[in-house]
């Protein structure tokens, strides 16, 4: 019984990890632009949902912290950042739980 218990303790122990990973990105800004709105869907998503720094914007040279859990468990994400000067720019398949910071430059 006990190592039935010692079993289960460690199989739990090593599937937490993988639920409770960490889904929190700084996003940087260093290329000379203002980016005016930002979105970050899961590649599951069929939209880009709603822009991300809302009122807010993220000068060049600065950074921003988001959390992307949304709590469908998805790692993959697709980033969109639209500039002050009207460009965009869009990155698909961008795994969040492998990066801790992601760089427009």
């Amino acid at each position: 019984m006990l190592r039935l218990t010692l079993i289960a303790a460690l199989s739990l122990a090593t599937a937490l990890p993988a639920v409770a990973l960490d889904r929190r990105v700084t996003i940087v800004n260093n290329t000379g632009f203002t980016i005016v709105r930002f979105f970050g869907s899961n590649t599951g998503s069929k939209s880009w949902e709603e822009d991300i720094l809302g009122e807010d914007v993220l000068p060049s040279g600065s950074s921003v912290v988001i959390n992307f859990d949304d709590s469908t468990g998805y790692c993959m994400f697709d980033f969109r950042a639209e500039f002050e000067d009207g460009d965009v720019l869009e990155r698909a398949g961008v795994n969040i739980c492998e990066i801790a910071t992601f760089t427009y430059e």
